[in-house]
C-alpha cells in the first residue's frame, strides 16, 4: 500500500497491481522511498476526469530526469487495468516511454484512456480526499488556486522494489 498525506484533507491509500505494471509500480515505490513526493503538489486538477501530481516543478513539466517504458497496450504490453474511478495511472508527454514520477487519480470513469497510459493501482480509501482535491477552485491550466500538499508518500508492505528498467 501507498499512503499519501495530503496536508489539512487526509489520506489517499493506493494498493498497487503489480501484474498489469510490475515496472511502473517498482518505479512508483522506488520514489515513494528516496522521499521524492514529499512536499510536492497536485498541480493539475480536472472534476469529472482526474487529479494529477507528482511533478517537483509543480508546473506539468518536471520530472526525475528519466523515462521509463509505457506499460499498457499500445505500446505492447498487456496491461488490464482499466481507467476507473480511483485507478492511479502515469502522466505523460507524447512519447509512450516519458513517464518519470508524474501520475494522476480518475475521478470518474476513464476507459477511453485504456491502452494508452499505464494504469497501476487503484485508490482503496480516501477516495472522498480524491473527491475534495477535484472540487477545488482552479484558475489557469487547471491548477488549483490554492496548493494541494501531497505532506509525506509512505510505502507500507509494499515488496523491495526490483531496479527499475529506464529508457
Amino acid at each position: 500500500m501507498i499512503i499519501l498525506s495530503i496536508k489539512n484533507l487526509g489520506d489517499i491509500t493506493i494498493e498497487l497491481d503489480y501484474k498489469n505494471a510490475p515496472n511502473t509500480c517498482a518505479n512508483f515505490v522506488d520514489l515513494v522511498n528516496k522521499g521524492f513526493y514529499n512536499g510536492l503538489t497536485f498541480h493539475r486538477i480536472i472534476k469529472g476526469f482526474m487529479i494529477q501530481g507528482g511533478d517537483p516543478e509543480g508546473t506539468g513539466v518536471g520530472g526525475p530526469d528519466y523515462g521509463i517504458k509505457g506499460e499498457f497496450r499500445s505500446n505492447g504490453v498487456k496491461n488490464m487495468l482499466s481507467h476507473q474511478r480511483g485507478v492511479i495511472s502515469m502522466a505523460r508527454a507524447q512519447d509512450p516511454d516519458s513517464a518519470g514520477s508524474q501520475f494522476f487519480i480518475c475521478d470518474k470513469n476513464d476507459e477511453f484512456l485504456d491502452g494508452n497510459y499505464a494504469a497501476f493501482g487503484r485508490v482503496v480509501k480516501g477516495m472522498d480526499v480524491v473527491d475534495q482535491i477535484a472540487s477545488m477552485p482552479k484558475g489557469r491550466n487547471d491548477k488549483p488556486l490554492a496548493p494541494i500538499i501531497i505532506e509525506k508518500a509512505v510505502a507500507q508492505n509494499e515488496p523491495e522494489p526490483h531496479p527499475v528498467v529506464i529508457r
